[in-house]
């Protein structure tokens, strides 16, 4: 799960309702009464079916709660079901238009967002949306039953008033500028969802209740362990409304389950979907190929994209004791061949990732500004020095750089923190030998890890592969237990509260937090209290920059690879798009949103 963004507004006497949408930075791209936005067709025709492949690893889904800590919900359900106060476009970052909400103002002390509601707007169930509903979505979010990245994302939140069943204001503990559009995104659901006999049920025995949102699409017909499918609601309250016009055009979305990557794959060369997204170079290079590719029916498509490059890494965690060294967590990070594995492997297809703000504004380089060291400077003694320095540059195997200089700091760097070879393996001081353990949720995992695993026996170390179903992957990831895995971070051009999920100390005692690494870190706090803090881009991209340099320095991740283009194999018998790609658009759901049925074919169109 990660969070809808949107937007605030005021409440006084008499206030003047104006305000059409939220920029944390600057004016709204598209002013008020814009007709729609610009990478969609507003005429695109309605109807077809789209047909997917679920996104997620689970092979399966016992919920429709897709809120709450146990279970899985199916794919897609939170976007195609619940509406927010604000939404987002894909062509410009930071920014939120009204969708529930008609109107938004911020205090001017920036201590409170006021939103009006539309009065068209309405639940699946008929009835309106008002403020109160608001209030218990806020309410229900942030209770006992659901993920704590909730509670962590909102905890500068005060409360929430319900000024009038249309006025709905949201108060804040202190100024902070990207708040307005953390709870203007959040999900809003009707206070019927999970009322049974006249009885609201403690939220987590809300499971198979089917969901009560304001979205353009209702759950249809279901086959448990196949698929579902989602049915767009004709009646849907803001079908013409400028911020979803030309959007939610395929009248089904059905979305397909299949237990194992080589079944799925073989069904899209099948034409069993019409639409896959691939992360693996290998499968992309050499695995989409067939006749349905021959004949022009499915398609390889790569499209460009402005997104931040996220930071996918190895996520070292630091609760266990052989991990607490941040000189043994760099000579893990030596040890990885990214050169030789972008070439034998990878096909040349990725770029390396290097700290949390990639392709981003808060992207650092260089040495520390002066605005940088004010902030780190109170906290020296929990900062490793080098974050005073220039910025990290993850270690190279071409040019002038080798593996075997790298393996030889790595060793050193072991010496230092007290590991010598003794009796045949690498031993610290009460004898016991360097054995880790990588986790992993997919046996096929193993081949990108054992060019690492090879490398780091030849300096002492034991890295050993543990595949787990992924219902237990997901438990132990939940607890902490393990000692390395892979996390694909999304990156974010806005950072704020969800860097104390990520890393922030309280968010390391959490069970079920996304502070994996376990980091708790005085100066880390200080960092991301300065980033929400922030009231300008100014204040902002120091305290970016400060965070960043503390965690790449600290070495609590080994960064991984990324890519700069959305890889998707559609089908272009059956699907059409808008000629503009949208910059900040994720791959699929660019796809659901603005793309649309064509008329079915049984052979190839006209070759003009």
């Amino acid at each position: 799960m990660r969070f809808w963004l949107t937007f605030l507004l005021m409440g006084c006497a008499t206030p003047v309702w104006a305000a059409h949408g939220y920029a944390l930075w600057g004016e709204p791209r598209y002013p008020a009464g814009f007709a729609h936005f610009a990478y969609v067709n507003p005429d695109a025709p309605k109807g077809g079916e789209l047909r997917l492949v679920s996104n997620l690893r689970v092979s399966t889904f016992d919920k429709y709660n897709p809120f709450t800590i146990k279970g899985n919900a199916p794919a897609y359900l939170s976007s195609l079901m619940f509406d927010s106060l604000l939404v987002g476009s894909m062509d410009e970052t930071a920014t939120g238009y009204g969708l529930l909400a008609e109107d938004v103002e911020v205090a001017p002390d920036g201590l409170s967002a006021t939103f009006r509601l539309r009065p068209e707007a309405r639940f699946h169930n008929g009835k309106p949306v008002l403020a109160q509903d608001v209030k218990h979505s806020y309410d229900t979010l942030v209770g006992p039953f659901t993920s704590p990245a909730y509670k962590t994302l909102l905890i500068e939140v005060a409360g929430v008033d319900v000024v009038n069943d249309r006025t709905v204001r949201y108060r804040f503990k202190q100024p902070n500028r990207e708040l307005p559009l953390t709870v203007g995104g959040l999900p809003v659901f009707s206070r019927d969802w999970g009322v049974e006999n006249g009885k609201a049920k403690p939220f987590d025995q809300v499971v198979m209740d089917i969901p009560i949102g304001s979205g353009p699409y209702k759950i249809g017909p279901v086959r448990f362990g196949k698929d579902i499918t989602y049915v767009r609601d004709p009646q849907y309250w803001a079908r013409d409304l400028n911020a979803r016009r030309g959007t939610a055009n395929f009248d089904n979305v059905l979305v397909k389950i299949y237990k194992d990557n080589t079944a799925r794959l073989e069904a899209l060369k099948a034409g069993e979907f019409d639409l896959m997204r691939f992360f693996s170079a290998g499968d992309w290079a050499r695995r989409v190929t067939g006749r349905k590719f021959d004949t022009g029916e499915l398609v390889k498509g790569e499209f460009k994209h402005k997104l931040p490059s996220g930071f996918q890494s190895y996520v070292l965690n630091t609760r266990r004791p052989l991990l607490q060294d941040v000189r043994v967590r760099e000579a893990l990070g030596l040890a990885l061949d990214y050169e030789w594995m972008n070439r034998q492997m990878f096909y040349g297809a990725y770029q390396r990732v290097n700290g949390l703000f990639g392709n981003t504004a808060c992207e650092t380089k260089g040495s520390p500004s002066p605005e940088e060291l004010a902030l780190m400077e109170p906290y020296r003694k929990d900062i490793p020095a080098a974050a005073f320095g220039p910025m990290t540059v993850p270690p190279r195997t071409d040019g002038d750089s080798s593996l075997r200089a790298n393996l030889r700091r790595a060793q050193a760097l072991l010496k230092e923190a007290g590991w010598e070879v003794r009796d045949g393996a690498l031993r610290n001081a009460k004898g016991e030998a360097m054995v880790l353990e990588y986790m992993d949720s997919n046996e096929g995992g193993v081949r990108t890890i054992t060019p690492w695993m090879r490398n780091l026996e030849k300096i002492g170390i034991t890295l050993r592969f543990r595949s787990v179903d992924f219902a237990l992957y997901q438990q132990r990831l939940q607890k902490f237990d393990f000692d390395i895995t892979s996390i694909a971070y999304q990156g974010t051009n806005n950072p704020g509260q969800e860097f104390a999920d990520m890393f922030g100390s309280q968010a390391a005692d959490t069970e079920d937090s996304g502070n994996y690494a376990g980091v708790k870190s005085p100066a880390v706090d200080a960092m991301v209290k300065a980033m929400t803090s922030a009231k300008t881009e100014a204040q902002l991209l120091p305290a970016c920059h400060a965070l960043e340099r503390i965690i790449a320095h600290s070495h609590y991740l080994i960064p991984q690879w990324t890519a700069g283009t959305h890889r998707m194999v559609y089908n272009a018998w059956r699907l059409e798009r808008p000629a503009t790609v949208p910059p900040y658009a994720s791959g699929e759901g660019w796809v659901i949103d603005t793309w649309w049925a064509r008329v079915p074919r049984q052979t190839a169109p006209d070759k003009k």
